[in-house]
């Protein structure tokens, strides 16, 4: 038995990070001598690993964005296929990011190292064909949410739904008062969060309309709204301060905590992705809002196809769009509204956010399904997601 174990962890975006640090944290209390290495941001560093690639240097998105990177990505990932050829590790645990890890994959299944994938690729949705590099280069698939396993257990993959780890998460204990101090906020006025992505490209896409739509809420009733924006920790603040008006009439407060935003405002607005689940799960009513640039958005509407059992192909919007929100497609219809692309403007999206400010039918019944959402994604288990990914890499570094 090696006296000191090693593993391979690669996430590269700011909720992959923020799972890849809880998984360390609960294996260092296994084996506290674990040496961890890989694709990280600064959550996994601090809680151990030696990071042969920083996450932020290579979160790009979108097709034309990755192509444009693409010299500097194939760069970072030879890196990380170096040193794990250097050091094999006992086993890899992948956390989605799967333009990368596919291909980290290929390469520890050739070193015979097992991999664990943990938060699946939207292999549902678009990019089928890689279902086959699931088959052959993973040897567990491990899924956060319901239907995933059905549709991989279906496929002949070793897939298991262990609850998503934002469901098991207790509420902020903060309170309002005290959350009002903190951040210099207005006990009487309605806060409203934005939450523009974790991505610069997302940032640099989605905010501008977001900010615009404090503007056209403030202008509509100059006292009545607050505007939080959660800073993710793979974002620097100085780029969301770069985007502010000055003055700031709406004002528009930065925060460092996205759940405790979530928990305290009336309601959101949401770029598609990991926050929509945050939303959902702490009850916050919101609103899904997306924009990339149009040659992305058109190639995505043509790729992008859901099997029957997960959305009916004729079940489409006004714009002709299939849902993005993870949270419609987990519920199987469509339970928040989603302002995607030219649907995605200040005017539209203060228009939709309105009767989720206010005690209306609308919002009463948003709260009940997100509710009843945040139910079906718990854990089927007395121990949590988290315990349960270290649970099924236990036998390797034990071995």
């Amino acid at each position: 038995m090696d006296p000191i174990p090693s593993i391979f962890l690669s996430a590269g975006e700011a909720s992959g990070d923020h799972y890849g640090a809880q998984i360390l944290h609960e294996l260092r209390t296994r084996h506290p001598s674990l040496k961890a290495f890989g694709l990280g941001g600064l959550e996994m560093e601090a809680a151990g690993l030696q990071r042969i690639v920083r996450a932020e240097d290579v979160a790009h998105m979108g097709i034309t964005e990755v192509i444009r990177h693409m010299p500097y990505i194939y760069g970072q990932y030879r890196r990380l296929v170096a040193s794990i050829k250097k050091n094999p590790p006992k086993a890899a645990i992948l956390i989605d990011f799967p333009d990368v890890n596919f291909r980290l994959a290929l390469h520890l299944k050739k070193l015979n190292i097992p991999v664990l994938w943990f938060v699946s690729p939207q292999l549902w949705a678009w990019k089928r064909r890689r279902l086959r590099w699931v088959q052959s280069r993973v040897d567990r698939m491990i899924v956060i949410f319901p239907f995933e396993e059905n549709f991989y257990r279906a496929r002949n993959v070793n897939a298991e739904f262990v609850g998503h780890p934002l469901a098991e998460l207790p509420l902020p204990t903060i309170s309002r008062e005290a959350y009002a101090q903190q951040h210099a906020l207005d006990l009487q006025k309605h806060w409203i969060a934005l939450l523009p992505g974790s991505r610069t490209k997302e940032i640099k896409a989605n905010l501008p309309e977001l900010l615009r739509t404090a503007s056209t809420l403030h202008a509509s009733n100059p006292t009545r709204y607050q505007f939080l924006i959660p800073v993710a920790s793979t974002i620097p603040t100085e780029l969301i301060r770069s985007f502010l008006p000055s003055p700031n009439p709406a004002q528009i407060h930065l925060v460092p905590n996205a759940r405790e935003a979530l928990h305290h405002a009336r309601a959101s607005a949401v770029a598609s992705g990991t926050a929509t689940v945050q939303a959902a799960v702490i009850g916050n009513p919101f609103v899904v809002v997306y924009k990339v640039s149009p040659l992305t958005f058109r190639l995505a509407k043509q790729l992008v196809h859901y099997p029957p059992e997960i959305w009916p192909a004729n079940d489409l919007d006004q714009d002709g769009n299939l849902p993005i929100g993870m949270v419609n497609l987990i519920a199987s219809r469509r339970i928040v509204p989603e302002l995607l692309q030219t649907s995605f403007t200040a005017e539209k999206l203060a228009a939709t956010l309105q009767p989720l400010l206010e005690d209306t039918p609308q919002r009463t019944q948003m709260l009940t399904d997100l509710a009843d959402l945040r139910r079906s994604l718990h854990p089927t288990s007395s121990i949590t997601s988290i315990q349960r990914v270290a649970q099924a890499v236990e036998p390797f570094l034990s071995s």
